[in-house]
């Protein structure tokens, strides 16, 4: 059947693909399973609810949600009324709730739980637009959205032959969603999308992935998100079985249940997972520790496009048996495809997970755009590009760098904008990214960095600041950092520490502190982090380094407001924040402040040192070193 609409989906499910199970939870330590016929039952239920209550095609409803089938459930219920959904990110600020939930005109919203609840409805209680709140999970004095499921099973008579009009009254290019960006710059923009722009989107990555009927995929990243939404559609356009772990914290455990072939998650996910393995790695003793960083530097070498020779190969075969076959052990056994999208992923990870055979598919892709515009895929992957352009969708760089596209997935405009709609979208109708990059020779497409991120120095060099960073986040030792230097001589930055790193390492070397604000101050934490910034730097062109430095106490998160809900770094408020100690490290004021700081006396020349081999690792490396 014709997928245009994004319940058409669901009647695929039900009528074509019809896999045992859809969509599975696991909660309180059981998995819950749903066919296509329970999944379409909710669905239905929740369209005749909505009817009954009154709503009509254009009316919004916001959704405040953790992972969970209920969010699919409601999700196709508005659709196949006309209803517009606005999910959004459950660790948004106050302010950004108020300003969403007032500026969107929703009548409703719904939220997953108590965590949620008090904060949603602090917004919403100032507001003379939201009619009601209802919450997934069972709360004491609220709503629970059951009622609208039993409203419409009570009304199913009045509605049921009334809902197949509506349906065929939906057109593919009638709103489905307005997301909310994330704000990294200012107020969050209201990204409308039809049915098509997703369904487009989906259509043309169907054939790429290579999960299928009868396959498994675990949904990590919030459903709110862009990306995962149209992967959401995507895997049920398979016919795949698409499982939501308990809690983030059980993930790993919940993983190894149930047969999952694949997920999708940002860059920060797979560093993680990545650092993990290489903690591990050091606890072993003897051969066996030798053994494990020999296939790790095999692994940090593989390139899918290259051949190395018999002898590499036959060394990769055995780091496969001894050492990789355990990595996929601990994800279950079964993964075959994962999928890296919402920021640069290293290329040192894409080439050691796709030697582990746990290949990493990176893709490239915003809001706008519903939201894959390149991506890699089997038998078509280029480790540091994003892939080839999808087939339905053209992409030109222009003049300055910056990536144009145009196609079917591209949003209709942000929601009661019109002038920042015009801002993105020239005469010839091509939307504008704000991404730097660059087509190769074989079409496959490479970002360098964000247009408006970039910065001159005063010497005239210009800096790509993601480009920077995402090396220094190579370091165990570094969670977050914000590299800045516009109109300066030199670049400087900020750094987030990643504290249960740096906390192991400090016991380990006999450090005594009392708080993390003491830990950042001691003159051996900041030698440490000394020899992190000379080794990564040796890898930057000598104005791209990082010449002086500062530490920060805390954790950067969504909830304290330094990352976007998306895991940016919300660049204009970390300048105000720490204008203070920027102004320090730049020598406009002599007060340093309350952090550890790089002095001036500290500064070491690196033009003479040796460029060391970038992509090796050893039990003794200067990061990784067992004294760590």
């Amino acid at each position: 059947m014709q997928i245009k609409r994004n319940f058409d989906i669901l009647e695929k499910l039900v009528n074509e693909t019809k896999p045992p199970v859809a969509l599975a939870v696991k909660r309180h330590n059981k998995w819950e399973t749903f066919s296509p016929q329970d999944y379409q039952k909710y669905a239905n239920y929740f369209s005749y609810g909505l009817l009954e209550l009154g709503f009509k095609k254009g009316d919004k409803i916001i959704t405040i949600s953790n992972n969970r089938p209920e969010w699919n459930f409601v999700d196709m219920g508005m659709g196949q009324i006309g209803v517009i959904h606005v999910p959004v990110y459950p660790n948004m600020s106050l302010g950004e709730y108020e300003f969403i939930f007032e500026h969107s005109e929703a009548r409703m919203f719904i939220v997953s739980s108590a965590e949620y609840y008090l904060k949603a409805k602090t917004a919403a209680d100032k507001l003379q637009n939201i009619e009601k709140i209802y919450t997934f999970d069972k709360l004491d004095g609220a709503p629970n959205w059951h009622e609208i499921i039993q409203l419409g099973r009570e009304n199913e008579h009045k509605w049921k032959d009334k809902l197949p009009e509506i349906k065929n009254s939906i057109q593919p290019d009638d709103l489905l969603s307005i997301i909310y960006t994330s704000g990294t710059t200012g107020r969050p923009k209201g990204v409308m999308l039809t049915h098509w722009n997703f369904m487009s989107n989906v259509l043309a990555t169907t054939p790429l992935y290579p999960i299928e009927k009868g396959h498994g995929y675990m949904s990590i990243l919030p459903l709110c998100h862009v990306f995962e939404r149209e992967v959401n559609y995507m895997i049920q356009n398979k016919g795949a079985t698409i499982y939501y772990a308990e809690k983030i914290d059980t993930l790993v455990r919940d993983i190894k249940e149930v047969p999952v072939h694949g997920f999708a998650a940002v860059p920060r996910v797979y560093e993680k997972i990545y650092d993990r393995i290489i903690v591990e790695g050091k606890k072993l003793k003897g051969l066996k520790k030798k053994i494990f960083f020999w296939a790790i530097n095999l692994g940090l070498v593989y390139d899918p496009n290259e051949n190395k020779g018999p002898w590499y190969k036959l060394q990769l075969n055995l780091a496969r048996k001894l050492v990789f076959k355990k990595w996929q052990e601990a994800l279950g056994g079964k993964i075959i495809a994962l999928i890296s999208g919402g920021a640069a992923l290293q290329p040192r990870l894409a080439r050691i997970f796709h030697a582990a055979q746990m290949p990493i598919y990176e893709g490239y892709g915003l809001t706008e755009t519903s939201p894959v515009i390149a991506v890699n895929y089997p038998g078509h992957v280029k480790i540091g590009t994003v892939g080839p352009v999808l087939s339905n969708v053209k992409v030109k760089i222009a003049d300055d760098g910056e990536i144009l596209v145009k196609g079917p997935n591209v949003m209709k405009g942000y929601y009661k904008d019109p002038e920042k709609t015009a801002q993105v979208f020239d005469d010839e109708g091509w939307f504008h990214t704000g991404d730097i990059g660059e087509l190769d020779e074989d079409g496959y497409l490479k970002i360098t960095d964000r247009k408006k991120e970039m910065f001159k120095l005063s010497t005239g060099k210009y800096v790509a600041p993601q480009v920077v960073e995402n090396i220094f986040k190579e370091s165990p030792f570094i969670d977050q950092l914000f590299v800045v230097g516009e109109k300066e001589k030199f670049v400087a930055a900020i750094i987030s520490p990643d504290f249960e790193y740096l906390i192991a390492w400090a016991v380990k070397n006999g450090i005594i502190f009392r708080d993390t604000q003491e830990l950042i101050k001691h003159p051996k934490v900041i030698e440490r982090f000394q020899q992190e910034i000379d080794k990564y730097n040796r890898r930057l062109g000598r104005h791209e380094q990082i010449k002086k430095f500062a530490l920060t106490c805390r954790k950067w998160t969504p909830e304290t407001g330094e990352l976007s809900p998306t895991l940016k770094l919300k660049r204009k408020y970390l300048k105000q924040l720490y204008k203070a100690k920027l102004d320090y490290l730049y020598g406009y004021t002599d007060d340093p402040g309350d952090l550890g700081l790089r002095k001036e006396d500290d500064l070491l020349s690196i033009s003479s040192m040796p460029n060391p081999p970038e992509n090796t690792v050893t039990p003794d490396d200067s990061t990784k070193s067992d004294d760590d």
